[in-house]
């Protein structure tokens, strides 16, 4: 079974994309919010569509923040200019209907259960119980150098390119929306080729089908995915349906949390149903998704397995975790139990300690909304860093020389 055939497919798409543009105007939203006041709650939802921007949610702050600048900014600033090519910045309308969080759930996130009963602290970390119930997954694997799973790390690296291009005018003809799919072909575990990529740029109507083929193969196809992965049975798929003018908002309505495979792991590890973005970080969803992602680069990173996913389950107003899971698919170095147990005294899964180790509270959530939120090396997030990763070494009990051959 170890040399089987298998392919795995994952897609992505660009910051114009609809979904993805509901996604940023949330967390930008929840950015502007959090540089002035760190503790503030934000759960703020976006829908998208023609000529119109929808937000909604529950917000608690002392902070002000014009929330219609916000907004037309970040659709701006995307490069939606044109109400004919999906939306425009300056003319679309926008309709805001925000609460405050619910008094019953911040109850239960200000004080956890543990500090009512006395069996904790009442201080920063200890009091925050978390803002949902539910359970959040954290994934890796040593496919490549950001211990990401090959098929979505090439399928956002094309779509990032995709947006580059346009921006800096090599492929001027090209609108926001865009979408990717790339097949990886497996030899048990490891990666071997591409047997397949779909790429779908957005673009203006006078611009032939052909000439924006060869552009797109040419300038980010090409300068993408490793010349290593192609052979003479890749397929390559631009454009297929052969017209791509009309997108964004005007095509297809956008909605918050509806690309959460996009934004994880492209399907290669398992999600547990919560999005992201335009929640704060006592939402579990969120910030127990970071951690779960943090332990389990860590532990690859470490050498104590070539994959690792991370389960942690929680209920509303508790600190402590229901459960957590560690499952490594076999590829373990060592017992899992040992493991386990590592993960236990080395982690700490509180939602505050999680907020505290990652530094959570603050603006640093509006880039990740689009491209994914794990392997970015560009942008230093405390989620992706391997520190722990000598520790675990070293609690293992494997040394540098055992790690070479581990590894």
């Amino acid at each position: 079974m170890k040399n089987s055939q298998r392919f795995f497919t994952s897609e992505s798409v660009t910051e114009g994309h609809p979904d993805k543009v509901a996604d940023q105007i949330s967390d930008a939203i929840l950015d502007a919010i959090l540089e002035r006041d760190p503790n503030c709650r934000v759960a703020c939802e976006t829908l998208v569509l023609t000529g119109m921007i929808h937000v909604c949610g529950q917000i608690s702050t002392d902070s002000y923040v014009d929330m219609n600048k916000v907004i037309r900014q970040t659709v701006q600033k995307i490069g939606y200019l044109d109400a004919t090519a999906g939306m425009d910045a300056i003319t679309c309308g926008i309709c805001l209907s925000i609460d405050e969080q619910s008094p019953d759930i911040a109850m239960g996130v200000d004080k956890a259960l543990e500090v009512k009963q006395g069996e904790m602290v009442n201080d920063s970390v200890e009091s925050l119980g978390a803002g949902d119930q539910g359970m959040m997954f954290g994934y890796a694997c040593n496919e490549t150098p950001e211990l990401m799973p090959l098929p979505i790390t090439l399928a956002h690296r094309l779509v990032q390119m995709l947006s580059a291009v346009r921006k800096n005018n090599d492929l001027p003809y090209l609108r926001p929306d865009g979408k990717s799919q790339v097949t990886v072909e497996y030899a048990g575990e490891k990666p071997v080729r591409v047997d397949a990529i779909v790429l779908s740029a957005q673009h203006q109507p006078e611009v032939p089908l052909d000439v924006i083929r060869q552009d797109v193969i040419e300038r980010v196809i090409r300068l993408v995915i490793p010349e290593e992965l192609f052979d003479k049975k890749t397929k390559i798929y631009v454009n297929p349906t052969g017209r791509f003018v009309i997108g964004g908002p005007l095509s297809d309505t956008g909605l918050t949390g509806r690309k959460i495979i996009v934004d994880t792991y492209g399907g290669m590890g398992r999600h547990g149903g919560g999005a992201f973005s335009g929640k704060d970080p006592t939402k579990v969803d969120r910030s127990a998704s970071y951690m779960a992602r943090y332990v389990a680069k860590n532990i690859v990173a470490a050498g104590l397995a070539d994959r690792c996913e991370i389960a942690i389950s929680y209920a509303i107003g508790v600190a402590h975790p229901m459960h957590v899971a560690v499952d490594t698919f076999g590829t373990e170095k060592i017992d899992p139990e040992k493991i386990a147990k590592l993960v236990k005294e080395h982690f700490d899964m509180r939602p505050g300690a999680i907020i505290r180790d990652l530094k959570l509270r603050r603006p640093i959530y509006l880039p990740l909304a689009a491209y994914g939120h794990f392997g970015r090396p560009e942008l230093d997030l405390p989620w992706e860093r391997i520190n722990k990763a000598d520790v675990l070494r070293k609690a293992a009990g494997i040394n540098n020389n055992d790690y070479a051959s581990v590894k």
